[in-house]
């Protein structure tokens, strides 16, 4: 039997004041006429977003919810030109440890997913060097948490630049440029509108790396090309890997707005999905990417408790029969 656990991603929707993602933007950081005092403040909001993701994490812990994405908001401006100076870690050491100690006590499997700006085959030198800045920041706070980066975050390929196969290629040669404690942390996941599948698998199978499925793109991306004559590849992307294999699911708002996320899942359209690989890995960790978040989880889970090919595990895993 195959076992499925869903996660979901960055903020809840059932605690109140919990946002992990506050923010100030550089124009109201130079208003602040005391550069010191700006810099405090940039820390008390970084100090702030890591405890609420705490108290989502503990939120988590006791829905029994093992799969969680971290926002990549955590800390305001920490790679901004302007603020190079600053060494963001050292004040939040201990919350981060704390972090990374909770997430393990309860099994949560915890990851990123970088903002669409990081690029790895940017045409421009400078985007890619910003984008690495970026990447190194995910690792960092990774090895602050105490939690290996080995495949904790995932990146769509980047720009199509209308040129699919060249677009391809820059990506490969832009990878031999990236540090290798970075490489190790990527996982590519294929998009609704430049690379499908196939491209993608192509990357991670030349470059060895996993390849986070992301079945909703799909169909919007080719909605009459199967998918499972590939599932046998992905799975082999992931066979270096020490975690379950991870796929993306969400539903299409609407027929007309087929590629924007719904605000909860399609039970009928995620089941289509895992009928398909039923005991084709032990285990698969689904992240729904609902605008419903924690609460599109739960209301899953309560639709699925319903059906007789599944055997529930806890609030947020179960057997597929």
């Amino acid at each position: 039997m195959t076992i499925v656990r869903l996660g979901y991603v960055a903020m809840s929707m059932e605690l109140k004041n919990a946002s992990p993602s506050q923010t100030m933007t550089f124009a109201q950081f130079q208003k602040i006429a005391d550069r010191e005092a700006a810099i405090r403040k940039l820390e008390r909001i970084a100090q702030s977003n890591l405890k609420n993701t705490l108290r989502i994490l503990k939120h988590n812990a006791a829905s029994n919810i093992h799969f969680y994405r971290l926002t990549s908001r955590l800390i305001p401006l920490a790679n901004h030109e302007a603020l190079r100076d600053w060494d963001y870690l050292n004040p939040l050491r201990n919350l981060l440890r704390e972090i990374g100690n909770f997430s393990k006590e309860y099994d949560i499997r915890i990851d990123f997913h970088p903002d669409h700006f990081v690029l790895i085959n940017s045409t421009k030198k400078e985007v890619f060097k910003n984008s690495i800045q970026t990447l190194k920041m995910h690792y960092l706070l990774l090895k602050g948490m105490g939690i290996a980066p080995t495949h904790r975050c995932v990146m769509h390929v980047g720009g199509n630049y209308k040129e699919t196969e060249a677009s391809l290629e820059r990506f490969i040669d832009n990878w031999m440029d990236v540090p290798k404690s970075i490489q190790k942390m990527v996982m590519l996941e294929n998009d609704d509108t430049s690379f499908t599948l196939e491209d993608t698998l192509y990357l991670c199978e030349k470059l060895d790396i996993p390849l986070v499925f992301d079945y909703h793109h799909h169909l919007a991306h080719y909605r009459n090309v199967d998918w499972e004559v590939h599932w046998g590849r992905v799975i082999q992307t992931w066979k270096h890997s020490s975690l379950p294999v991870k796929m993306h699911i969400s539903s299409p708002k609407s027929q007309k707005a087929f590629r924007h996320h719904a605000d909860f899942i399609d039970l009928n359209m995620f089941f289509q999905f895992l009928k398909e690989i039923k005991g084709s890995v032990p285990q698969i960790d689904c992240m729904i990417e609902a605008k419903s978040k924690d609460n599109a989880l739960f209301q899953l889970m309560e639709e699925i408790n319903t059906r007789d090919d599944v055997e529930i595990i806890d609030g947020s895993s179960f057997h597929l029969k």
